[in-house]
């Protein structure tokens, strides 16, 4: 049975990360102001007459430049050469909203306390002293880019989460990325196994990283992030970076047999259970192949309108339910079987997912029951001897479908 992809996906927030542009700001003209400490110029002792002001020692370097537009959302900051910072005020520009922030222990850098947003005027202040206690200020009134002129890609998995090992790291971005490479090798996957990890482009929005063979159990995977400034779509630069980790979690590696009508549940090498099953029916089969959990559902809806089979069921509450394929693929609980079909472990009866015994309400001791709470995102269900078709590698996190050869053509593997 199937239902709509709703399989979330959380857009990356970026880290604020301290740089600092090329627009010097110095005590002495422009923005700024200097004290004045008798260095620098006249010295006042009668050789160049009294009077004479010298200007600060410190340097301030605001990172946008005043009256720039497409200014970073993460690099924005303040830094101090010649002296330490004592005072910096960031506001919404028309609003004057203040904007958090902080100096920095050493008194050189100050930077904001969040992520900045897009398409928003900001105005910076900053004053300084140097070592004599001359004064300096600087200040900068700019625009960070804005939505049509940025690109951000959500992102699975989460940050701190722990997934199966069939589990690829998987972007989709919210435009068409026309310079793949460049996006390609500014984001980095790495594990803690040392497994080799490649990234691969699904058309021109969706980019999967893979090692050759499923994640080591127990491994940390890493991905660093390093978007931001990265002009990957026409007219339109990235603004992400960070670095999220996650673990791969258990080995579990689930074997469907369309033609037993039986599933072997398989866990770090020793078999746990096997249930029996019902896959789709001869005029709906199911999709061979091997196919990623990537969302679970203690209940859901499924509607046959939702994947173009008129009215042929619409379920309400269908019990402990696991996507496997973005068009509409689940392992899941059935209840509503009728009596006088043969029982499960005999013959396939769906129309195209894995059903499992259970009952109404999700809740009852059951084979249903007991694999969804045995399983994870990210575990392995693979799918043999049906009569359909294998399943394409892009239709859910199934890239593991993919020849290794094939995966790697084109990148920089």
């Amino acid at each position: 049975m199937t239902t709509p992809n709703t399989t979330a996906r959380r857009a990356l927030g970026a880290c604020a990360v301290l740089m600092v542009g090329a627009l010097s700001l110095t005590a002495c003209g422009g923005n700024n102001s200097g004290g004045d400490d008798g260095k620098g110029g006249k010295s006042g002792n009668g050789k160049g007459g009294s009077g004479s002001v010298a200007t600060s020692a410190v340097r301030i370097a605001i990172s946008a430049k005043d009256g720039s537009a497409g200014a970073s959302i993460n690099t924005t900051g303040v830094k101090v050469s010649g002296g330490t910072l004592t005072d910096v005020k960031m506001t919404v520009a028309g609003t004057g909203a203040a904007v958090a922030g902080a100096i920095s222990a050493d008194g050189l850098s100050w930077r904001p306390g969040q992520q900045l947003e897009r398409g928003t005027r900001y105005r910076i202040a900053a004053t300084a002293k140097d070592a004599d206690g001359r004064a300096g200020a600087a200040d900068s009134t700019f625009t960070t880019v804005t939505k049509a002129n940025s690109f951000i890609g959500s992102y699975t998995p989460d940050n701190g989460t722990t997934v199966g090992v069939g589990m690829p790291v998987s972007f989709t971005f919210d435009k068409a990325i026309t310079d793949q490479a460049a996006v390609r090798k500014h984001i980095t996957v790495t594990s803690s196994s040392g497994q080799q990890v490649v990234g691969h482009w699904f058309g021109a929005q969706r980019l999967d990283f893979r090692p050759e063979e499923y994640w080591k159990a127990g491994s940390k995977v890493t991905m660093k992030i390093d978007l931001d400034g990265v002009e990957g779509a026409n007219g339109a630069v990235g603004v992400q970076k960070k670095t999220v980790s996650f673990t791969i979690g258990r080995s579990q590696v689930s074997t469907v047999d369309a033609g037993t009508q039986t599933m072997t549940v398989v866990r770090d090498g020793q078999t746990l259970k096997n249930i029996p099953i019902s896959a789709g029916s001869p005029e709906f089969t199911t999709y061979n192949g091997q196919m990623v959990i990537s969302e679970k559902l203690r209940e859901t809806r499924m509607d046959s309108r939702t994947v173009d089979l008129a009215n042929a069921y619409d379920i309400k509450d269908v019990p402990n339910a696991m996507r496997l394929t973005t068009s509409g693929t689940f392992i899941h609980g059935n209840y509503w079987y009728k009596k006088g079909n043969p029982p499960f472990g005999r013959a396939g009866t769906s129309h195209g997912c894995v059903g499992l015994q259970d009952v109404q309400g999700a809740q009852g001791d059951t084979p249903a029951r007991w694999f969804f709470d045995n399983s994870m995102i990210g575990d392995v269900v693979v799918v043999k001897n049906s009569a359909d078709k294998q399943v394409a590698p892009d239709n859910g996190l199934n890239g593991w479908n993919l020849p290794w050869s094939e995966w790697t053509a084109g990148s920089d593997a």
